[in-house]
């Protein structure tokens, strides 16, 4: 397959980087020191899985040199979706999927309104990496899956061509036949990260204190709550299972959220917490907890992003 994969860190750098081991034409577009040590030196990636490189490594930060894809893939992080789906017309043929794999409950609704339905998939990824240093990933945790599925009955035709290719590289690809139930599965994990965010502890210290795991415990049930009321077919043991996952991570793990909000970067605190917030207060249902850490840290999360002064 020819595919673009749009951002080269923790997870377009590891996904693509198998796609490309494994003979598909995977360009990335990549900016800053991170492209140029990729074009120069090509793309390292330390994974438990076992090392590899790819050299060289197609690369660019302009769309318009890549052209027409069959598969898009969208590896950035969830707040940059708005933004960088403007600048994606030139992947677009007639018949390019677009794949994003952010956390969060948002981005394929963010990139329909400005791609048009068509052609956006849902999607997501579970993989613990991280760039450690430009041109280099580091895999240090959870076995790389992708999980997408159609949003328009049309796709449907292309989904065997995509997880054949996520196959070739040693990805495990799941077809959802309802991809909102693996989507809200993942939210729901995603609160320990939220929690981790305003506490600043990694994930040994969230489960062995009994009031932090008390806050993680009280956040799922607040995903919960608002999933139902979406008519999301969660499983009973869904808050059990993504509990256990917990415990299975590193003692030092820590989301990717957590790290971006301890070092003042911008982060996905609004696709994550706000997002829960926003949808309770549509549907009537309440999130305090969700709420008061969102509040709590959007302050700083304003500063990261220029919207307010340093005066905090």
């Amino acid at each position: 397959m020819r595919i673009a994969m749009v951002g080269a860190g923790g997870v377009g750098g590891y996904f693509g980087g198998r796609l490309a081991q494994a003979g598909h034409d995977v360009t990335f577009i990549a900016r800053g020191e991170h492209l140029r040590a990729m074009l120069q030196e090509g793309l390292r990636v330390e994974s438990i899985n076992g090392d590899f490189a790819v050299s060289p490594v197609q690369a660019t930060d302009d769309p318009d040199d890549i052209g027409a894809v069959d598969l898009a893939i969208m590896g950035v992080k969830a707040w940059q979706i708005p933004e960088v789906a403007a600048c994606l017309s030139p992947l677009l043929g007639p018949d390019t999927l677009v794949l994003p794999l952010q956390n969060g409950l948002e981005a394929s609704s963010q990139l329909a309104e400005v791609l048009g339905p068509s052609p956006v998939l849902g999607g997501l990824c579970a993989i613990y990496s991280f760039i450690t240093a430009p041109g280099c990933i580091r895999h240090i945790g959870i076995d790389p899956s992708v999980t997408f599925g159609v949003l328009q009955p049309s796709q449907a035709s292309r989904l065997a061509e995509i997880q054949t290719a996520l196959q070739q590289a040693g990805v495990t690809a799941n077809i959802a036949s309802d991809i909102r139930v693996p989507l809200w599965e993942k939210f729901l994990v995603l609160r320990w990260g939220v929690v981790g965010a305003v506490s600043r502890v990694p994930a040994g210290t969230l489960r062995r204190l009994p009031q932090a795991r008390d806050m993680i415990d009280q956040a799922g049930r607040e995903v919960l709550g608002v999933a139902k009321t979406q008519a999301i077919g969660l499983s009973v043991d869904a808050l059990q299972r993504s509990s256990a996952l917990l415990d299975s991570l590193p003692a030092g793990a820590t989301t990717s959220l957590q790290r971006d909000v301890m070092e003042g970067r911008p982060s996905e605190l609004d696709a994550q917490a706000g997002a829960l917030v926003r949808l309770g207060e549509q549907v009537g249902v309440g999130t305090p907890l969700h709420t008061f850490i969102y509040h709590s840290l959007l302050p700083m999360e304003m500063q990261a992003r220029g919207e307010i002064g340093g005066e905090l």
